[in-house]
């Protein structure tokens, strides 16, 4: 719970099976034995659902999820009414919504509210050092150029269709696999990995986006989604016809879920790639690994099964046959960030090659991170200001997936 928001909560959606899940969970929250919420939820449903939230204006911060097509006409609404918005990613799915997402910003500084958009990663622990080792010279250096082939920073996620959340299968809607409604996949969790490559590699700095960013490729391809499959991801015996358009001739769902970015940011070459596969192995989840490659060494997160599925950063020396000393660099170095983060610690795995040591206190949860993003948000709200980067840092953001939407769909041959 937030001591800064009333538990009494208005929700404002259409009526359907996701309104459904939404209220199931705030209840399972409400009852569960540790931790439990207290949430009470005054609701209305109905077509008119953003309409009426509008006319009744019960807060003066509204939280925006759900499908994407219409979600930038909601945030243009809703700033235009007064209110602060929190929006889930993607806040646009394509170079339309660019155009109104900066006009939202406008709108948003001429009625003194905020916008801001939900960016868990940022507090997973292992983005949170990669970040800090590479603030360190002595350490990491500088980041190198980089090429297409071998880039500075790498960001990759591997996501599934069908899923656990809080413990209980998701269920999905069936509009999750049309495009025009959720956006493909180079567009949606691909901001989390452009987002990640700018908050790590340069922290605090603005980015414009029309000198600071050069898109070079990018691609698109599809996952293929079954009948049986489509039914254990969203509970529908059978595929609705709004989604005819996206069937092959087997009857299949061809879903464009899959994306890659390649792009210089302030003179380094990144990557950024995205893949949706159907279910995880037994064991497995999600999984994220990143690369930032430093002039003296490289950070690396990697989360494979030698992972135990969970996210580990490594640190590697590039030149550590030269740097006799880079072992007590590392050890300095962590030492200093552990008077931060207490409790990181460094393992030798092999020659140049280390892991940080992370203690269990300093891991968050996926659902703890959005709450760490409501406690940020807040922040902003009473300080009545965001840091002076956030905003080109987020036009940038996403400058960079529809821009790369635009060039996959004009470039390659699906």
């Amino acid at each position: 719970m937030f001591p800064d928001i009333d538990n009494i909560v208005h929700v404002y959606a259409p009526q359907g099976n996701e309104l459904q899940t939404h209220l199931a969970l705030i209840e399972q929250y409400n009852n569960r034995v540790q931790n439990s919420t207290c949430w009470y939820e005054e609701l209305y449903s109905g077509a008119d659902f953003i309409d009426k939230m509008l006319e009744e204006r019960k807060g003066n911060l509204v939280v925006l999820a759900g499908n994407n097509r219409q979600k930038i006409d909601y945030i243009s609404k809703s700033i235009d009414a007064g209110l602060n918005v929190l929006a889930d990613k993607p806040m646009i799915i394509n170079r339309n919504g660019f155009r109104k997402l900066k006009q939202a910003f406008v709108m948003a500084e001429k009625n003194d509210v905020l916008l801001y958009d939900i960016m868990t990663e940022r507090y997973e622990i292992t983005n949170i050092l990669q970040k800090e080792f590479a603030q360190l010279d002595a350490l990491f250096g500088e980041l190198v150029e980089g090429s297409i082939e071998e880039p500075s920073i790498t960001k990759e996620s591997v996501h599934h269709f069908y899923k656990h959340v809080s413990g209980k299968p998701l269920v999905r809607p069936y509009w999750f696999f049309d495009v025009e409604q959720q956006g493909e996949g180079i567009v949606d969790v691909t901001t989390h990995l452009v987002d990640l490559v700018q908050w790590t590699s340069f922290p605090d700095q603005i980015i414009d986006y029309l000198k600071d960013i050069k898109l070079l490729s990018a691609n698109r391809w599809p996952t293929v989604i079954n009948c049986v499959q489509f039914e254990q991801i969203t509970g529908l015996a059978t595929i609705p016809e709004q989604l005819n358009k996206y069937l092959n001739s087997n009857d299949e769902l061809v879903v464009f879920a899959n994306g890659e970015i390649n792009y210089i940011l302030n003179g380094v070459h990144v990557k950024v790639l995205v893949e949706w596969n159907f279910r995880a192995l037994d064991g497995a989840g999600d999984t994220h690994y990143s690369v930032m490659r430093g002039s003296r060494a490289n950070l690396i997160i990697k989360q494979g099964k030698e992972q135990n599925y969970k996210p580990v950063l490594y640190v590697e020396a590039c030149i550590y046959k030269r740097i006799a000393n880079f072992e007590q660099t590392l050890n300095d170095a962590a030492r200093q960030i552990a008077k931060q983060y207490q409790g990181i610690s460094v393992t030798k795995e092999s020659d140049g090659l280390y892991k940080i040591n992370i203690p269990d206190n300093l891991v968050t949860s996926h659902e703890e991170h959005f709450a760490q993003v409501v406690n940020k948000y807040l922040s902003f709200i009473k300080a009545k200001k965001m840091p002076g980067w956030e905003i080109p840092n987020i036009l940038a953001k996403y400058y960079v997936t529809t821009r790369a939407l635009e060039m996959a769909t004009t470039t390659n041959s699906y």
